[in-house]
């Protein structure tokens, strides 16, 4: 189970507004998380990684604090485990394809694996310079499962992606998410977006 408890600061076009959410998620769920451009979809996504913290609040993950304002518990990003897609994928621009995979793990049962799952095979030795914005997205995916995580968090994650890349590369991970059993959270523009794919929901605003 993961308690998740926050209060952040954020500055909005209309003025500084604060986050505020509370909630328990399962293990091994998938839950999608949309609502208006700028109500912190982003920053709760990047305060349970730990790249942001928080004024006040606790992150609990099976027991473990992962974060505690009042104590000063605030575990650092690498120790979490967490894979990461980011909304701009923020790949490596001198790293190939199969090197932003290499970078994360040696197993190459599991590489290949990963590179079929993307469609990605033929552009091993290709740069992010030289592919498509829906290719570099499928890296940014892959990338964040190549360290097997137990918990995904996905920033707009099939937003370059034609709609049969897309309903395609679905299937295929939820298959993965099930064999990790990975708890995901997935932020989306789009509540409807993911209605093929089992999932909780909650609006932040």
């Amino acid at each position: 189970m993961i308690s998740i408890d926050i209060e952040k600061k954020l500055k909005a076009y209309k003025g500084q507004h604060t986050l505020k959410i509370k909630t328990e998620i399962a293990q091994g769920s998938i839950t999608k998380i949309y609502g208006p451009s700028g109500a912190g979809k982003t920053t709760f996504l990047k305060t349970i990684a730990g790249f942001t913290t928080p004024e006040n609040g606790k992150i609990i993950v099976n027991g473990i604090s992962w974060l505690d304002t009042a104590e000063k518990i605030s575990l650092p990003p690498q120790k979490r485990g967490i894979g990461f897609v980011f909304q701009d994928y923020a790949l490596f621009p001198n790293m190939t394809v199969l090197q932003h995979l290499e970078y994360a793990t040696g197993d190459y049962t599991w590489i290949n694996r990963l590179l079929a799952v993307g469609n990605l095979e033929t552009f091993k030795t290709h740069k992010p310079e030289y592919l498509s914005g829906g290719q570099q997205q499928r890296l940014a995916i892959l990338r964040a499962l190549a360290i097997k995580p137990k918990f995904l968090l996905m920033d707009e994650p099939f937003s370059a992606l034609d709609p049969a890349t897309k309903s395609g590369l679905i299937e295929e991970l939820k298959g993965i998410f099930e064999e990790l059993q990975a708890t995901v959270l997935i932020v989306t523009h789009n509540p409807r977006e993911l209605d093929n794919m089992t999932a909780l929901e909650f609006t932040i605003s």
